[in-house]
C-alpha cells in the first residue's frame, strides 16, 4: 500500500459495518497482550450495534480511512473533553487501522489529516490518550511529534490500566 492514495472522509451510516470490523480487528491485534481477551470479546460483540447507533447523517467527527475505495481504518477527531483542556485544544479520540495496514504510513497520513482539521478550526494543540502499556502506539505518537504531558488516568478494560495523555503543538 505504500504510495497508494489514501482518502479520508466523514463516515456515513452505510460505513457502520466496516467500521465495526476495523475496530474489532484492531483491538484484537493492538491490545492482545494488554487487555484481557474476554474483555475484548465482550466489547467486540457490541461493535456492530454501536456503530449503527452512533454513525448518523449528522456525523461531524468520525472518519473512515480508505485506500482504493476499501475502508481500512477509522478515526475520531473532536474537541478535547479533558477538564483541564484549553479552548485551543483538539483531541484525536481514536484511530484504528486494520492490522493488515499497520506500518505502511497510513496512520501518519491520518494523523496529518487530523492535525489539519484542528488547524482549520484555529486549534493550536492536539492531544491523544494512550494506554501506558501500548508501546507501539506510544512510539507512533512520538514519531508524529507527541510527548507525554504528565497527565494520567486509569481506565477499566477488564483490569485497571494506566493511560497517558500526549500532546503536540500544531
Amino acid at each position: 500500500m505504500m504510495g497508494s492514495p489514501v482518502n479520508i472522509r466523514l463516515a456515513v451510516p452505510a460505513d457502520a459495518p466496516d467500521m465495526a470490523e476495523i475496530h474489532m480487528r484492531s483491538w484484537e491485534a493492538a491490545y492482545k497482550d494488554i487487555i484481557p481477551a474476554e474483555f475484548i470479546s465482550e466489547k467486540n460483540a457490541t461493535r456492530h450495534e454501536l456503530y449503527k447507533r452512533v454513525i448518523t447523517k449528522g456525523n461531524k467527527n468520525t472518519y473512515v480511512i480508505q485506500c482504493r475505495d476499501k475502508t481500512i481504518g477509522i478515526m475520531r477527531v473532536a474537541p478535547s473533553m479533558d477538564a483541564d483542556a484549553l479552548d485551543n485544544w483538539y483531541e484525536l479520540q481514536f484511530i484504528y487501522l486494520h492490522p493488515h495496514y499497520y506500518r505502511q504510513g497510513i496512520g501518519t497520513q491520518a494523523m496529518a489529516f487530523a492535525c489539519d482539521i484542528a488547524r482549520s478550526l484555529n486549534k493550536k494543540t492536539m492531544v491523544v490518550w494512550v494506554l501506558e502499556e501500548n508501546i507501539n502506539s506510544t512510539k507512533f505518537y512520538e514519531k508524529c511529534g507527541f510527548l507525554a504531558d504528565g497527565k494520567t488516568s486509569e481506565r477499566k478494560y477488564g483490569k485497571v490500566l494506566n493511560c497517558v495523555r500526549m500532546r503536540k503543538d500544531i
